[in-house]
């Protein structure tokens, strides 16, 4: 099947979610692929089906991260020495990186920063208490990712203002049409100044940690010695990069997520306290907050009776795949008591798994225990600003109160 839909531009992803909750509906019905033709480059398939993008999450000796997973075209020219990092790296390369720094995301060591996590939720809860009335992304969910994710890695919180340009400008290069400028010149030479600006940040902080090394994760990180290899200042400022694209950036908007769908669905809010967990998972199944990743075939690969071509390009749609009738029970309603719950909010599985997953468990869990247990009816007062982009689903701004 060769649709006339891009679904890849702007302007698909401004539509509402029903429009696009609809379509996928209809791509995940058809037998053969779907293929995605565009104006002035290549086309792609779209996996839309959750067996699909299960299964090519799980064969990466076809499905290649490289040379992107995040962009449907490549990094501009002369920023890839600072944006390859680990969702985008094959075997042996991904597996050394990952064997490295695994090791510092394990439950045990997160657990060291529960209080953290939990000190840091009280005071947000203290807050919307105290206000009445917020913008639950500017007042609780940024403030609690950004600061826990600081707080790992030992950057004082005071650094955001330098550094959250640069995270800004970074997250939006996975949608080109993003960033304007009057040539592709001025936009490379900008964005490789703001990749500069937080390699060079951590890469001063490493260095202060090689020396006198800390609890924080950046000194665990420029520590660790698996089998004689350490991470490179390179891999440390991509790693950094990546932790904040993922540890901040979805787990800021699948909370966001999280209040909009209890607000629209009150009877789901009175049994959220009695299993947190379960609906933490459904909280991430719904908003999906990295919608697609990218693969590249690499051999003839046979996918659900289709051959597909070494050289071709394949776009892996979570969001399609955890609204698939297959697998979830009337996929579009908002069930906190769902179980099993095999969505790929976290990735389909396979070697790029979303290492922060604990964390953001973590975060969600504690944030949505205090703020419901001392103001249950707290709510959003507005629908949400979505985030314009198609990588990330993600909310912009929600203004929410106290009753």
């Amino acid at each position: 099947m060769v649709i006339n839909q891009d679904l890849m531009t702007a302007s698909f992803w401004a539509q509402p979610p029903a429009f696009r909750d609809e379509l996928f509906a209809r791509l995940r019905a058809t037998d053969g692929p779907v293929f995605c033709p565009r104006e002035g480059t290549a086309g792609f398939y779209a996996l839309t089906r959750h067996a699909d993008v299960v299964e090519a999450a799980r064969s990466p000796g076809a499905f290649s991260s490289e040379p992107t997973a995040v962009r449907l075209d490549e990094l501009p020219a002369g920023t890839e020495k600072y944006g390859g990092s680990m969702e985008s790296m094959d075997d042996p390369r991904h597996a050394r990186l990952r064997r490295i720094i695994s090791g510092s995301f394990t439950p045990s060591i997160l657990a060291r920063f529960e209080a953290d996590i939990q000190e840091r939720v009280t005071r947000l809860v203290d807050g919307l208490a105290d206000r009445r009335e917020s913008d639950f992304v500017e007042t609780v969910s940024t403030p609690l990712t950004l600061g826990t994710v600081f707080s790992m890695m030992g950057i004082p919180v005071s650094a955001s203002q330098e550094l959250m340009p640069a995270v800004n400008i970074v997250l939006a290069i996975s949608d080109s049409g993003n960033l304007d400028f009057q040539s592709p010149e001025e936009r490379e030479a900008f964005i490789k100044e703001k990749f500069a600006v937080m390699h060079g940040f951590v890469t001063d902080l490493a260095e202060a940690r090689r020396k006198r090394p800390g609890e924080d994760l950046i000194s665990v990180l420029v520590n660790a010695n698996v089998d004689g290899e350490f991470l490179t200042d390179l891999e440390l400022g991509r790693f950094f990069t990546l932790l904040v694209a993922a540890g901040v950036e979805t787990t800021r908007h699948a909370l966001s997520h999280g209040i909009h769908l209890l607000t629209q669905n009150p009877e789901q809010r009175a049994l959220l306290l009695d299993d947190l967990p379960t609906a933490v998972e459904e909280i991430v199944r719904c908003a999906t907050p990295v919608a697609w990743v990218r693969r590249n075939v690499t051999r003839d690969y046979v996918l659900h009776g289709h051959t597909y071509r070494r050289g071709d390009r394949v776009i892996l749609y979570h969001c399609s795949a955890n609204q698939d009738e297959r697998v979830f029970r009337n996929p579009h309603a908002f069930d906190v008591t769902r179980s099993p719950n095999p969505h790929v909010g976290y990735g389909g599985g396979g070697p790029h798994v979303c290492l922060g997953a604990h964390l953001a468990r973590r975060q969600m869990t504690a944030l949505f225990k205090e703020l419901y247990t001392r103001l249950p009816g707290f709510h959003a007062t507005a629908q949400p600003t979505w985030v314009k982009a198609s990588l990330v689903n993600g909310i912009e701004r929600l203004p929410c109160a106290v009753e």
